[in-house]
């Protein structure tokens, strides 16, 4: 991977230095950030799970910066190419009248202050406390005491060496201000070890909700140990759901809490494998059916097994552009509210981030989703 990082870098290099109009300093400069960039994405990347401090915490940070930054700039990159190429076909069938030179020099010139201008807008999209985002969902049939249940969902936080206590003490601030009936933590919410990180999510202990909070793990809790995390969860006064349901009595009517282990729990853990139905077994027919599962792909066995609604996370809705186009080859919903027969899915686009400190194109959320009658 590293050796594939450095052809990459080449290849912007070649691409774009020769055509700035700066002369040697410009291509000296520019050869220098990409130098840079190469040696330090693997080095923040590869602390990303690990909690350092000083100088191993700064070239952490640069690492994962220059990450999200390199990738815009390669994908800019790649499209100035696609437009050269077109700019040369039409320079070939129109000679003299398209300015193939000068195409050349004023977008080589934009790809890096197009990227440094995503890259800052991306930082402080991604730093800030996500903003609450309000969704109704139309239940059919639903019981009239259910109307106005509201369930405030949280995903994909990953906690870890750039999210911290500060972070979670705010996010955990405007949970409970939405006073919700129920809180939904879908999963991710940890990139680390219950020693490296239990003081960061401490705050989750605040969680106020009438009915509680309810957890079901992601792919990154079996990366980071699930078994102590299900055990800290629990410690802090979370429900913690694997592949199990509980029945909420609201005002007199019943609301069904199911959870799913993650999909690929399966392989870090085998008697997690994920499986709506068993999670659903033995509920109420009659109850509103609630699903909470990582990942959006569960819903084609949530459809079966009878649930009303899904929440999901997982995709970030892609985090940042031009990601948030492919994140649907990956997962049958990238964000927001969908429906699959009878079933609703709300995939939210996370509540923190991953990775490189970035978000364009896919702002985080805090969700507070209301059931109304359909």
């Amino acid at each position: 991977m590293t050796l594939v990082l450095w052809l990459l870098h080449v290849y912007v290099g070649v691409r774009l230095l020769p055509d700035l109009p700066f002369g040697i300093a410009g291509v000296a400069t520019g050869a220098a950030v990409l130098l840079a960039s190469a040696s330090l994405i693997p080095y923040g990347f590869n602390r990303r799970r690990a909690v350092v401090s000083g100088r191993a915490k700064t070239l952490m940070w640069a690492g994962l910066v220059a990450l999200g930054a390199f990738s815009t700039l390669f994908v800019l990159t790649a499209l100035r190419d696609v437009g050269l190429v077109v700019t040369l076909a039409l320079a070939a069938l129109l000679p003299g009248i398209v300015p193939v030179a000068d195409y050349a020099r004023w977008s080589a010139v934009a790809v890096p202050i197009v990227t440094a201008i995503a890259t800052l807008i991306g930082y402080g999209n991604a730093r800030r406390v996500a903003k609450v985002r309000t969704v109704d969902v139309p239940i059919a049939s639903l019981h009239p005491s259910l109307a106005g249940f509201t369930i405030a969902q949280i995903t994909d936080v990953h906690v870890g060496p750039t999210i911290a206590r500060e972070h979670v003490e705010a996010i955990v601030d405007v949970v409970n201000g939405l006073e919700a009936d129920l809180v939904a933590i879908t999963g991710d919410l940890v990139d680390g070890s219950v020693r490296q990180l239990s003081q960061h999510t401490a705050p989750l202990a605040r969680i106020a909700a009438r009915h509680g909070a309810y957890f079901v793990t992601g792919n990154h809790e079996y990366y980071s140990g699930v078994h102590p995390w299900i055990g800290e969860l629990r410690r802090l006064g979370v429900n913690v759901l694997l592949n199990e349901h509980v029945v909420l009595d609201h005002d007199g009517a019943h609301v069904v809490v199911a959870g799913v282990t993650d999909p690929s729990a399966h392989h870090f853990e085998p008697s997690h494998r994920s499986d709506p139905a068993r999670a659903i077994a033995g509920a109420p027919t009659s109850a509103m059916k609630l699903l909470l599962a990582h990942q959006p792909r569960s819903a084609l066995a949530a459809a079966k097994a009878g649930f009303d609604l899904q929440l999901s996370g997982h995709t970030h809705g892609g985090q940042f552009l031009p990601w948030t186009f492919f994140v649907r080859f990956q997962q049958p919903f990238t964000a927001g509210l969908a429906r699959l027969g009878r079933l609703w899915v709300y995939t939210s686009r996370g509540t923190g981030y991953w990775g490189p400190p970035q978000r364009l194109g896919a702002p985080s959320e805090i969700t507070r989703l209301r059931l109304v009658p359909a």
